[in-house]
């Protein structure tokens, strides 16, 4: 597949522009940023489409964040407004109330519950200042479900969720953004592991079996299918019931 990032680059800054034309006028970009090459590359694109002056970055620490300096760098880099909100004690407080109700608290429970507070305090964020918040998720994680429900995976506006983690690399070099946070090997900051080991294949075998249906190892293409076979359901609409 022939990938023009800075034709896709210009599409996307454009479609940006629609967006908030007819969704908000007036209104302020929030975006989360983790100090990774998918909230770079929405911020960025977002300054390039409204000005630095409707941008606002929200650093969401969960207590101590090993990399917080590469968020500092984005927002330095871009030039926007930013704050930081550590979401360690609405954590915390969420967590030492189950435990009192003898409710049990799963691996699971831990990784999901930091997205989605730090969702929470990005709409918290975006109604004190006027505005749309930004859904940082790509197509390669989203097709086979690394993201968490109404956490990271949702937003007002997703200006990746159709562009491969390669094409946003891409992209992001187009956007002159800095190299290491484009070429930063990916991880939730959650588990300890990077998304790669986490998944078992890398997002280069991803991206190749999404857009050209090419993969040589069957037992991966099997988990890739199987996954996104069991995650489909985070990308459609809350199923309801209607009557006759």
């Amino acid at each position: 597949m022939n990938f023009d990032a800075l034709d896709v680059k210009n599409q996307c800054v454009e479609w940006i522009r629609t967006f908030f034309k007819e969704n908000g006028p007036d209104c302020n970009a929030i975006i989360g940023i983790s100090g990774g090459k998918d909230s770079a590359v929405v911020a960025a694109l977002c300054v390039e489409a409204l000005g630095k002056d409707r941008v606002i970055g929200v650093l969401m620490p969960n207590g101590e964040q090993k990399d917080i300096d590469d968020a500092k760098l984005l927002v330095k880099h871009l030039d926007i407004k930013h704050f930081i909100i550590n979401v360690e004690d609405s954590v915390n407080g969420i967590l030492n109330q189950m435990k009192k109700s003898n409710i049990e608290i799963t691996e699971q429970t831990i990784i999901n519950l930091p997205p989605r507070i730090r969702m929470s305090t990005l709409y918290a964020i975006s109604q004190s200042h006027n505005g749309r918040v930004a859904n940082n998720c790509n197509l390669s994680e989203d097709w086979v479900g690394y993201s968490t429900r109404y956490g990271d995976s949702v937003g007002d506006f997703s200006p990746l969720s159709n562009l491969t983690v390669t094409e946003v690399k891409k992209i992001g070099r187009a956007l002159n953004l800095p190299a290491t946070l484009i070429d930063k090997v990916p991880n939730d900051g959650l588990s300890n592991q990077s998304d790669e080991e986490k998944l078992g294949f890398s997002y280069e075998v991803l991206d190749r079996y999404i857009r050209e249906g090419v993969i040589e190892d069957i037992s991966i293409k099997n988990r890739i299918d199987q996954l996104h076979k069991t995650n489909k359901f985070k990308l459609k609409l809350m199923p309801s019931f209607n009557f006759e």
